[in-house]
């Protein structure tokens, strides 16, 4: 008979939330090695509230915890809401509801399907991220930052959204486009605030060794930071004559060896220097060239299969290797963001320096013995160096050498290391988010809101528009606005630029240790009983974004000596996307479920009536493949679900939804269920079993609680499943099981399906939940096989096959091999040359 999940699944979530079963504290009497802090990505909550792809983290991370805490440990599991930013507001302005009412209501729709698919979270401690006892924290740790010099003002290009008007860090720019609304990112300067991150990445690319990440998450870490080892070298502007100024002109070079190849220089469009450098000749020019590359983004511009722009400057700079006079060039090709914002150009050995180079008629030199002609393509390989006067006939390795001690000598360079990292573009031209606690004083200058009087509140408003001016909505709020400097008392006003959305999820896995601290934001004994985080989950989306900022803004609290590790999160893992089906054009184009009708067994969209190929592809709204997880637990139960979800394939791979297979773990649950209504006998199976049937299933008994335990250990919860299901197939041939046996297989059970998991074990006996019973135990004795099917190969092919003792020694097991029907058919009349054995598994025999 089916299992009644309607009645039991409500019924025991009730039962947690009133007993409050997963609830923690910071007991002393646990030793550090028994204590486990599991996070969860916490997410967003969104109007669609949550999809089948959302669970699976949470459900591996629930496994695990429910199965540490039947193991002894004290767990730290909780759950909270990532609430502030872009999408609430961008939805308040659409439909006319405050972004607070909208994200609270959302929150609600979360909770309820969280809480419907029974994790073991401790809801005391849920936190929101716009909630002012919250991001009170928030921006106290941003005036952290800020008196330890690590936050700055600064009028700045950076990447700007004319949708969501607003600017944007580097790491939200995708691809050209903004990482929220897909709308072509541009360049804007306005008056920003921004984080000195750069002063911590060393730090951050020498702590990855000691995590436990997969590499390409730490790879791509690296390669964002992107620390490179060079030169900056200095070139003297020269004047209308060609004589030097006092004026230089800084270029970052990986590759100063090169030096004598330099043949003009390039400057971002974004450069300080670019109107100190334009003749007047050249100012309308430049203007255009500048006005045209703002509206650009970083990867249009650096595309190398795009035709080269630029404009002359006007000026000239005298290479310091040579004194000859080189040209100054403007050029998008040059990011104000890389290096110094100025490079030397080296066109015989850089394809972009030559393909401009070629378009606008400058000199190529070659400086690296060349295997092609350099005035017909860039010879971009190692070479030894010609035409370079004393670093003639160096290698690249000497050369670098040789040239970083002429330029120290000579007082124009010096040895470098860079980073492609730039600092954090940290605030919002919005209205949903912290707002900055700072005031604008015009005698005292910028002031920090004093922090006793944190949480400096966000205005309750009717209008939040954007401005598209480069102010925030608070910025119209002449009432909020206006407010006395902290410092002198005089009329001054108040930051209006509000935070980004990664600033509440920066560090709210501290707030989940002490989420109701009115004095600090984390007590110091309870982050020290918890930290790091032992095991974080979550999707590989945020290896750049979310991970690199909390580990920022970590290693300041380290150093400012509240918190007690270098690294927030030491292990992490990346669960896979769960896929849809969805339907694909001859060009590749996707077409939404319900623009396709499928005729005799072959798909056409609507519209045309074109043939589509059935594939795998991202859930989305828009092409209407997305799998609610509400409809999926009325139909099969929260307990299939989430078996489902891991019984899939490994956590970390990515795999297609099939409802066909949600409904096969239903019927093993049913099948559990029905097994559950047996007979349960006394019997001890721990002796001697003299049935044979029963002594076999109590072997699979033991090899069950051995693999179950070693894989839910290792979070390969997929065959720890199949295993399971090899037991309950074994028992549903017996009409009684031994009940110590069957509790046993209840406790496994119940980290995977836990609300048929404590209602299998109440109809046992037991009055309190299962949640911190022991853990079964397996004996390896009843383990062992009591004999292996040894192989027969002769002259390398399968002949025949027998059953031994494990351990059999190999004379025996040439014996029994040579008694057997295919050794004699096979042999007769051939000599035997040689016979291999390989213990507990074939016997080998050479005949000629």
């Amino acid at each position: 008979m089916p299992y009644p999940f309607k009645n039991i699944e409500p019924k025991w979530q009730k039962y947690w939330d009133e007993h409050k079963t997963f609830k923690t504290t910071e007991n002393a009497d646990v030793p550090k090695e028994k204590r486990r802090y599991v996070l969860d990505m916490f997410p967003y909550p969104s109007g669609a509230g949550l999809h089948v792809g959302h669970p699976e983290g949470y459900t591996a991370t629930d496994i695990w915890c429910r199965y540490l805490r039947m193991n002894g440990y004290n767990v730290l599991h909780p759950m909270g809401y990532d609430a502030f930013g872009l999408p609430a507001e961008n939805y308040a302005i659409k439909t006319g509801t405050h972004p607070a009412t909208t994200t609270n209501a959302n929150i609600e729709h979360f909770t309820q399907q969280i809480k419907a698919l029974g994790f073991s979270y401790d809801w005391d401690r849920e936190i929101r991220t716009c909630t002012p006892d919250y991001y009170k924290w928030t921006q106290w740790i941003f005036l952290q930052l800020y008196k330890k010099g690590l936050a700055y003002e600064a009028e700045t290009p950076i990447n700007w959204c004319p949708s969501c008007l607003t600017g944007l860090a580097n790491e939200e720019v995708k691809e050209g486009h903004c990482d929220r609304c897909g709308a072509q990112v541009t360049h804007k300067t306005i008056r920003q605030w921004i984080l000195k991150i750069t002063a911590y990445a060393e730090r951050l690319i020498e702590d990855l060794d000691g995590l436990d990440w997969p590499e390409s998450v730490k790879l791509m870490q690296k390669n964002w930071i992107g620390k490179s080892e060079g030169a900056e070298v200095n070139f003297t502007v020269a004047d209308k004559d060609g004589k030097a100024t006092d004026t230089t002109l800084t270029v970052y070079t990986t590759r100063c060896d090169t030096l004598f190849g330099a043949t003009y220089m390039v400057v971002s469009p974004e450069h300080p220097m670019i109107e100190k450098l334009t003749t007047p000749e050249q100012a309308d020019a430049v203007k255009a060239y500048r006005e045209q590359a703002a509206k650009k983004s970083d990867l249009e511009r650096t595309d190398l299969a795009k035709d080269k722009t630029g404009v002359f400057s006007g000026s000239y700079a005298i290479n310091p290797v040579n004194g000859k006079l080189i040209p100054i060039w403007v050029a998008d090709y040059v990011l104000i963001s890389y290096g110094t914002g100025a490079i030397m150009a080296v066109p015989a050995h850089d394809t972009r320096d030559w393909e401009f180079a070629k378009k606008f008629n400058l000199p190529i030199i070659e400086v690296l013995k060349s295997e092609v002609d350099v005035q017909t393509q860039a010879w971009t390989e190692d070479g030894i160096h010609v035409n370079s006067e004393f670093l003639d006939g160096l290698n690249k390795k000497d050369a670098i050498a040789k040239m970083l001690e002429f330029l120290a000598e000579k007082g124009i360079g010096k040895k470098a290391v860079n980073y492609k990292l730039r600092d954090w573009v940290f605030s919002r031209q919005r209205y949903w988010g912290e707002p900055i606690p700072l005031v604008h004083c015009p005698d005292c200058g910028t002031v920090p809101v004093p922090e006793e009087e944190l949480p400096l509140e966000l205005p309750n408003v009717k209008t939040y528009q954007p401005t598209g001016t480069g102010e925030s909505p608070l910025a119209g709020i002449d009432s909020w606005v206006n407010c006395k400097c902290p410092k002198c008392g005089k009329d001054a006003k108040r930051e209006t630029n509000t935070m980004p959305q990664w600033a509440g999820s920066c560090w709210y896995y501290l707030r989940y240790i002490d989420p109701s601290n009115e004095k600090t934001f984390c007590d110091k004994a309870k982050e020290s009983y918890w930290m790091p985080v032992d095991l974080y989950v979550g999707g590989a989306e945020h290896a750049v974004l979310h991970l690199l900022y909390a580990r920022f803004w970590h290693k300041v609290l380290y150093d400012l000596g509240v918190v007690s590790t270098k690294e927030p999160f030491q292990r992490l893992i990346n669960q896979g996307m769960i896929t849809s089906f969805a339907f694909q054009r001859k060009s590749k184009s996707l077409v939404a479920v319900d623009a396709v009708e499928e005729r005799d067994g072959k798909y056409y969209a609507k519209d045309d009536g074109e043939e589509l190929e059935r594939v795998i592809a991202k859930m989305s709204k828009s092409l209407k493949n997305v799998v609610n997880p509400d409809e999926m637990i009325q139909n099969y139960g929260a307990d299939s679900v989430r078996m489902y979800e891991m019984f899939m394939g490994p956590l970390t791979v990515s795999k297609p939804w099939n409802t066909q297979g949600l409904i096969g773990i239903n019927r093993f649950l049913d099948k559990v269920w029905s097994i559950s209504e047996k007979p349960l006998t006394d019997i001890d199976i721990t002796g001697k079993i003299e049935d044979k049937a029963l002594a076999a299933l109590r072997k699979t008994y033991a090899k069950t609680v051995a693999k179950v335990t070693r894989d839910t250990e290792n979070l390969d919860f997929n065959t720890a499943i199949s295993q399971m299901m090899i037991f309950i197939n074994e028992c549903s041939k017996f009409d009684s099981l031994p009940k110590a046996m069957w509790e046993g297989f209840v406790l496994m059970l119940s980290p995977y399906a836990p609300h048929l998991g404590e209602e299998l074990w109440e109809k046992l006996g037991h009055k309190e939940s299962n949640a911190y019973a022991k853990w079964p135990v397996f004996s390896e004795e009843f383990c062992k096989e009591d004999s292996k099917e040894i192989v027969v190969m002769i002259n390398g092919k399968l002949r025949d096959k027998f059953s031994a003792a494990p351990g059999t020694d190999d004379e025996t097991l040439k014996k029994m091999a040579s008694e057997t029907e295919g050794y004699k058919k096979f042999t007769e009349g051939k000599t035997i040359a040689k016979v291999i054995v390989v213990k507990d598994k074939l016997v080998n025999i050479v005949a000629k």
